[in-house]
């Protein structure tokens, strides 16, 4: 009964927020609320709980990352960035959403999708503004990079940390085995660009000289505060590149660098605040809490033993189910929380493989699957969420479907890709 109403809350919340006959933002927190009141997830696990519940890793370093990026929008640095990509692809547009979506693909794997989407953003939001292009394709262009490229280390996507946590797997692990498939995937993602965002890529007349015309250095309004919030920037990402090596979660060195930032900006806090996507956050709280009440009543861990139950020793079964099962379900769900439920399942069907090569392959099969599932639907990761609260808030709205139908698309062809790397590869 239980399990049957917290499925029956998903679902209706789903729809609201796929069809956005209500606001998004109510809307999870409405069926977070109703979670909490009828007992599918006790109320303490809501916030402490490190399975089930609000995950404040991912809250906080989302925080930390919108204050520092706030900070280093106020020296003018994006529309220098702006200014430099138009001149550089020389206003064509296809050659701009290629050379963004190549930034985004190759900082990914050391930043994580989120961080450079929340850099990447505003800066494209800019650049289109200027060549009087819509930002909406150039900003789904690059969350699907995004999550193509964060998909190559272990710290890129925040699935893979969970995964490499759970199966004792190295960064290099990640390297040798995922980085192949990523570099080939987001090359045909680059050519099926052309074919999507066609109708879209054209300039408006005489936008293309206006821009060429531009003095980007002009666009630096504060060159001290840019040179300190630089300094703080490679901190931050040196931190992210380090933290498993000085265990420090990048939630607290987000929060380190974001108080360094104010501590060097001296910006008025309050103005600081306003630049964060406080909607965003309280979005990504109630989704937790959804997929919480999922997880606390057995409805993910039912669906885990019984795909299980079907694979028994076919471990290429198990593997094909997994990676397309894992794209189908991160879909629908965040791929962080899923991922963190889906784990421990995917640890037991190792532990019973015949040797360690083959319970290996399934770890790799459920981490390709998770992260290109992230794609698939507006809410199936983090960096997507992020990405539409920055265009909402720069007047260029990006709707559920508008986002969905390209993400599908791209996860059927992506997943398909990872599958036959899978077979291919280790089997």
């Amino acid at each position: 009964m239980a399990a049957a109403l917290a499925v029956l809350i998903f679902v209706v919340a789903f729809y609201f927020i796929a069809t956005e006959k209500a606001d998004k933002v109510k809307t999870v927190l409405i069926a977070a609320g109703l979670m909490a009141v009828f007992g599918l997830i006790p109320g303490e696990q809501v916030f402490f709980s490190p399975h089930e519940g609000i995950d404040w890793n991912v809250i906080f370093l989302l925080l930390g990352m919108m204050i520092i990026v706030g900070v280093v929008k106020q020296t003018g640095l994006f529309d220098y960035l702006a200014i430099w990509s138009a001149k550089r692809s020389r206003g064509n547009p296809y050659r701009l959403m290629v050379m963004l979506m190549l930034i985004t693909a190759v900082a990914s794997p050391f930043l994580d999708n989120v961080t450079i989407i929340m850099l990447v953003a505003p800066v494209t939001v800019v650049v289109c503004r200027r060549l009087g292009l819509a930002a909406q394709p150039f900003l789904i262009a690059e969350v699907l990079a995004a999550n193509i490229g964060g998909a190559a280390t272990l710290i890129g996507d925040p699935p893979n940390i969970i995964i490499a946590s759970r199966a004792g797997l190295t960064f290099n692990d990640f390297l040798i085995h995922m980085a192949p498939i990523v570099v080939l995937t987001f090359a045909v993602f680059v050519v099926l660009t052309r074919l999507l965002f066609c109708s879209a890529l054209r300039t408006e007349p005489g936008s293309v000289d206006a821009v060429l015309a531009l003095q980007e250095r002009r666009a630096i309004r504060d060159p001290t505060l840019l040179v300190r919030s630089l300094i703080v920037l490679a901190g931050v990402i040196v931190g992210f590149c380090l933290h498993g090596i000085v265990h420090v979660s990048p939630s607290v060195i987000a929060l380190v660098g974001a108080g360094a930032m104010v501590l060097v900006s001296g910006l008025d806090i309050g103005d600081i605040l306003q630049e964060v996507e406080w909607p965003t956050l309280v979005f990504f709280m109630g989704l937790f809490v959804m997929v919480a009440g999922l997880v606390h009543t057995g409805v993910i861990a039912a669906i885990g033993t019984a795909a299980t139950g079907v694979v028994g020793d076919n471990y290429f079964l198990a593997a094909t189910a997994l990676v397309f099962g894992s794209a189908l379900l991160g879909a629908f769900v965040d791929n962080i929380p899923y991922t963190a439920t889906m784990a421990p399942v995917v640890e037991g069907i190792v532990a019973d493989a015949p040797d360690p090569e083959t319970g290996r392959s399934l770890w790799w099969a459920f981490a390709l699957g998770a992260d290109f599932g992230g794609n698939g639907t507006a809410v199936a990761a983090s960096a997507n969420v992020v990405a539409l609260g920055i265009a909402a808030r720069a007047g260029q709205r990006i709707t559920f479907w508008q986002f969905t139908k390209y993400g599908i698309l791209v996860t059927v062809v992506s997943t398909t890709m990872a599958w036959i790397y899978v077979w291919l590869r280790y089997f």
